[in-house]
């Protein structure tokens, strides 16, 4: 039987009752001149079904959610974005939703903008009683468009690369990029929207990326289950 939600009966959601549900939250943002809108979306997803695949607890993935909280990047056509409080509202009912078929919940966001708001969502959530998990990858090299998510989406989806686009963009570390591109947006750090750099990335090391990340989501459900 298939490990994805949408593909599913609900006579067929019936024999999934004792899995943990996993809901891929991703975005629509400019991802440089060489990555697709929904780089995050197809990483998210990505990795749910790498956990799906594997591991001694029942994994299955619901569809994504493909909108976040992506003001940074206002500055390039095409980022579709509904906010903070848009984005905590959103998870808050879709968890409340999921959790009249599913006692446990993961949330596998892909994309840093979510941070704080589905935070404070899975916080409300267990406050009311729910069973949440909200886990976020954290990639080594670069922090955008750059070395990992390229190869991320080598490894993912090859097809939606556009390699003769590869250029480097704002080198700087995060941390002092910040406050700018706080205030001013990721345009005002990085005129092509890039944070590091994609040249070398590869397919190999976007496989070898995602199933450290992936380990890591398991190791995370695991200990979450059971804490003993």
């Amino acid at each position: 039987m298939s490990r994805l939600l949408g593909a599913l009966s609900w006579p067929e959601v019936q024999g999934w009752r004792d899995a943990v549900l996993a809901i891929p939250l991703g975005a629509t943002e400019q991802h440089g001149p060489h990555l697709p809108l929904d780089t995050d979306t197809e990483i998210a997803i990505g990795l749910a079904r790498a956990v799906s695949a594997s591991g001694p607890t029942a994994v299955l993935v619901a569809p994504p959610l493909p909108f976040g909280s992506s003001g940074e990047h206002g500055g390039f056509p095409g980022t579709l974005s509904i906010g903070q409080a848009a984005t905590e509202l959103l998870v808050v009912e879709l968890v409340r939703s999921a959790a009249r078929s599913f006692d446990r919940i993961v949330l596998v966001c892909a994309h840093g903008g979510n941070l704080e708001p589905v935070a404070r969502a899975a916080d409300r959530l267990r406050s009311d009683g729910h069973r949440v998990l909200a886990w976020f990858p954290r990639w080594p090299t670069d922090s955008h468009a750059g070395h990992d998510e390229t190869s991320l989406m080598l490894a993912l989806r090859p097809d939606r690369v556009r390699l003769e686009h590869l250029q480097a963009g704002a080198g700087a570390p995060l941390s002092e990029l910040w406050p700018h591109l706080r205030a001013h947006g990721v345009r005002a750090v990085s005129a092509n929207g890039v944070l590091g750099d994609p040249r070398r990335a590869s397919a190999a090391a976007g496989r070898a990326l995602l199933q450290s990340a992936a380990r890591d989501l398991r190791r995370r459900i695991e200990d979450w289950l059971d804490p003993s």
